[in-house]
């Protein structure tokens, strides 16, 4: 089922112009028992202007994949609240906010039987600059109105093999083995993070995190053209339900968040009236 997409429009600061930034969650279970992915977007509590968006893909059997991207979105929070800027470079806080996730997954096997693991993406939205970093296969796109400007690469045996030109990208789609992660969160050996960063955003850019169940049935193209002409919550209700289509009854779990800069609007003040008339003598 559909997990009713949430949308929200703030106005941040960003010299030297102001944006309305545009924002969206959405998630759904596709053709699974159960919902492992988990988003959520939040504001600083207390730093106006400051904004984080994060999404992971847990995997681990039943309830441990769950638990596992529970405490990505857990630990996110709990990081970005403490936040302070001029303590704390970007890049350090997305880097603990994986690396204790990854270790508060591996303590959760002496609690229970399963295995869990989890990818993660997560963005940091600051005036003047935004910064991201990933671990596994869900993706971070960042689209200038429709035109892709980066993408975050997969942590993946067919995605190496693919860098490595062992495979062409037709081969890679149809990979019995596109699945297989090279790095996520809670396996044994340490998480590999990747990082980007804007610097600075501008009105147009539309940043796009989202889990394999959604972008395994896209193009970039076709990603950004949707982003760029539709509003976030009206693009991810296209999204999702162009993805059910095309998984054709074997979808798995589905979640995005989108974030989109629009250039804040002059308010028109109302054209003065006459003047009023002198009193008559």
């Amino acid at each position: 089922m559909l997990k009713s997409p949430s949308a929200h429009t703030n106005t941040i600061d960003s010299d030297p112009v102001a944006f309305t930034v545009e924002t969206c969650t959405a998630q759904h279970i596709g053709d699974r028992k159960e919902q492992q992915d988990r988003v959520s977007l939040f504001p600083h509590p207390t730093r106006r202007g400051l904004m984080m968006a994060v999404l992971a893909d847990g995997m681990g059997g039943h309830t441990g994949g769950a638990m596992a991207a529970e405490q990505v979105v857990f630990k996110a929070r709990h990081l970005f609240e403490v936040f302070a800027p001029a303590d704390e470079s970007p890049q350090q806080l997305l880097g603990a906010i994986i690396e204790e996730a990854h270790i508060a997954i591996k303590l959760t096997r002496f609690t229970s039987e399963q295995d869990p693991h989890s990818t993660a993406c997560a963005l940091l939205f600051q005036p003047g600059r935004i910064d991201w970093a990933h671990c596994g296969d869900s993706r971070i796109y960042h689209f200038r109105n429709d035109q892709l400007v980066t993408r975050s690469s997969d942590h993946s045996y067919v995605n190496e093999m693919l860098k490595k030109g062992y495979l062409t990208p037709e081969q890679a789609e149809h990979h019995p083995q596109k699945n297989v992660l090279l790095g996520c969160l809670g396996a044994e050996r340490e998480p590999t993070i990747d990082y980007g960063e804007a610097v600075p955003p501008q009105a147009g850019d539309i940043y796009l995190l989202c889990s394999d169940g959604l972008w395994a049935y896209f193009t970039d193209a076709e990603l950004g053209g949707v982003l760029a002409a539709h509003a976030p919550r009206a693009a991810a209700e296209i999204l999702i339900q162009r993805a059910r289509d095309r998984a054709q009854g074997r979808g798995d779990n589905c979640s995005l968040a989108i974030v989109k800069l629009v250039e804040k609007k002059e308010e028109k003040k109302p054209a003065p009236g006459p003047l009023p008339r002198p009193p008559q003598r």
